[in-house]
């Protein structure tokens, strides 16, 4: 399980910071729900030991997948 120690949000993306320094991010364009949401929407998010939830726009992303390869 990543450890994650800090969360935060830019105007494009939600980064995270793990408790061994590492740090990745999502861009809020590639999920259809979080790049339609005003800013306020996107900062309203639980946390859990696995990833991140937004109650209002019924989305999930797990802490792996801010690690996982990525299609560029």
């Amino acid at each position: 399980m990543i450890s994650v120690q800090d969360i935060w949000c830019t105007d494009s993306a939600i980064w995270i910071r793990t408790a061994d320094g590492r740090e990745a991010y999502e861009c809020f364009a590639d999920y259809r729900p979080l790049r339609n949401a005003s800013p306020a929407e996107r900062k309203n998010f639980t946390r859990s030991p696995f990833g991140l939830h937004w109650p209002d726009l019924d989305e999930d992303l797990s802490f792996e997948g801010f690690f996982a390869h990525k299609r560029q």
